[in-house]
């Protein structure tokens, strides 16, 4: 088995229903894919290399080598260690930009502008599966957008490094979990693999390929679409060679947003209604998710309903 590949520029032509299936079936049955020729440049997707190397090396290497699960994995003896990864991340928004990298050249320019763009790119996404779904046109962008208006949503960008692990059997890149918000975005190292997704039991590797865009519903889709959607299970296993680029982007509902499975996916059946996610307040759903990210994500949907 491997992860969908889609080429993004087909919805433009003869091939147009084609690629709506295709994405469709990746939502069903994946929660992953990958999109080819996703309409962002390649000489944007190589900037965005550049930079985020040289930033890791000049500003955060030496730190992670001081870092608790450095020191952790040193002292672990023959123990696996459980609850912590093997990662180096920071956290991109756009109310801490002042606060991102000013020693190296070019970083705030070219995150800026590529995250812009990938906020584009998750519009469009969203777009295809209100198509796919039977959903009115910009559904879900209002669904993530609140009461407030277009601009509510919140896009967070995770830029990860995994360094090098000198025992990456005894602790993992990143633990086994679902993502919370609506529609991630990952632009993965072109050849430093580690990414797995979890479909029918098994870990299947998300494969490096050079300046794709790799799509993942998270637990706010599964909810809008009634379950039509699922968030996937996906982890990151550490490597004793390489160091791993990984830059996540989540487009999420502002935390005041009213999440709810979408009315025309919610059959009436003899006056019952077959809704299989309760209605709550987004920010109600993320002060359970940061306590059980790990752990099952049924649970989740059930302690937000007795909320």
């Amino acid at each position: 088995m491997a992860i969908p590949v889609i080429d993004f520029s087909k919805l433009n032509g003869d091939e147009r229903a084609k690629t709506l299936a295709e994405i469709a079936n990746a939502c069903e049955e994946w929660g992953f894919f990958q999109l080819v020729n996703n309409g962002i440049a390649e000489e944007l997707l190589e900037r965005v290399k550049k930079v985020s190397s040289e930033f890791y090396k000049v500003e955060r290497e030496e730190n992670f080598k001081n870092s608790k699960v450095v020191n952790l994995l040193n002292e672990s003896g023959d123990e696996k260690l459980e609850n912590v990864d093997w990662e180096d991340v920071i956290t991109l928004t756009d109310d801490n930009v002042n606060e991102w990298s000013y020693q190296t050249s070019g970083f705030q320019e070219t995150m800026k502008e590529f995250r812009y763009e990938l906020k584009i790119l998750a519009e469009k996404i969203m777009e295809v599966m209100d198509e796919n779904l039977g959903l009115p046109k910009g559904y879900m962008k209002k669904a993530f957008n609140g009461e407030g208006g277009e601009n509510n949503a919140f896009f967070g960008t995770k830029l990860c490094h995994y360094p090098p692990c000198p025992n990456p059997e005894k602790v993992t890149g990143l633990r086994a979990h679902t993502d919370a918000g609506g529609v991630i975005l990952l632009f993965q190292d072109d050849e430093v693999g580690g990414l797995q997704v979890l479909k029918d039991g098994e870990w299947i590797d998300v494969q490096p390929l050079k300046n794709t865009i790799v799509i993942n519903t998270g637990d706010q889709i599964e909810v809008v679409s009634n379950g039509r959607y699922k968030s996937a299970w996906h982890r990151v296993l550490s490597t004793i060679d390489g160091n791993r680029l990984s830059i996540a982007s989540f487009y999420n509902p502002p935390l005041k947003a009213t999440i709810a499975p979408a009315p025309q996916l919610v059959k009436e059946t003899n006056e019952e209604m077959d809704q299989n996610y309760p209605k709550f307040v987004f920010g109600d759903y993320m002060s359970v998710y940061v306590q059980q990210k790990f752990l099952p994500k049924e649970p989740r949907f059930q302690a937000v309903r007795a909320v």
